[in-house]
């Protein structure tokens, strides 16, 4: 099982991979569901991590709030998609909405493009897909080649455990041609009884290592 430990600043990374963090989500702004990290933050946990042979994830988020960006918005996560990649990022994590929630497939054509080369996590934006078109969406995100899609499997305020049918709905769906990462209220003290129910084999979290 691969522990994917959210971040917000460089302190703590090298106790969380100690204790097991198989991978780093690299982020600023956790209280705002996390948003594009400074360059020194990256530069120097980028380098920390791939000395300990860690992947990480950074994620391209302009601001918090919704994911339905202005022209300038998507801009600014290109610069920032770009800049991530010189400083070696392993992969970034971003997601772009329109106003009928569905993806807006412009923004991420263009940004996907960008991130050719790296791995690509589809974030919580998901959640914010209308229910009824989100197995479309699975779709979509696995023919633009995005390797993994980050959800909750329901509305972020309610506990993990509520959602464990439709995450599984998710996985079952999926069928291995994408990473299906839940994420959101997982913690070292839940995470067996929830990996003991989904048939997955990567977790996300800011408290999944002890």
């Amino acid at each position: 099982m691969l522990k994917e430990v959210c971040v917000e600043n460089f302190e703590g990374i090298s106790t969380l991979i100690a204790k097991g963090a198989g991978r780093i989500e690299l982020c600023d702004n956790l209280s705002a569901g996390g948003t594009t990290v400074s360059h020194g933050v990256a530069a120097k946990a980028i380098e920390y991590c791939h000395s300990k042979n860690i992947k990480v994830m950074s994620m391209v988020r302009p601001r918090g709030g919704d994911f339905v960006y202005t022209n300038e918005e998507i801009e600014i996560m290109k610069l920032d998609l770009l800049h991530l990649k010189q400083l070696g990022t392993d992969g970034v994590v971003f997601g772009c909405l329109n106003h009928t929630g569905w993806i807006e497939e412009e923004a991420m054509a263009a940004l996907l493009e960008l991130a050719e080369g790296v791995e690509v996590t589809f974030h919580m934006a998901f959640d914010q897909i209308r229910p009824e078109n989100q197995l479309d969406a699975i779709d979509w995100l696995v023919k633009q080649g995005v390797h993994r899609i980050l959800t909750h499997g329901g509305p972020l305020d309610s506990e993990i455990e509520n959602h464990l049918s439709r995450l599984q709905e998710y996985i079952d769906y999926a069928a291995g041609r994408i990473i299906i990462l839940p994420g959101g209220g997982i913690t070292n003290n839940n995470l067996h009884a929830i990996s003991s129910v989904l048939n997955i084999s990567e977790v996300h979290g800011t408290r999944i290592v002890g």
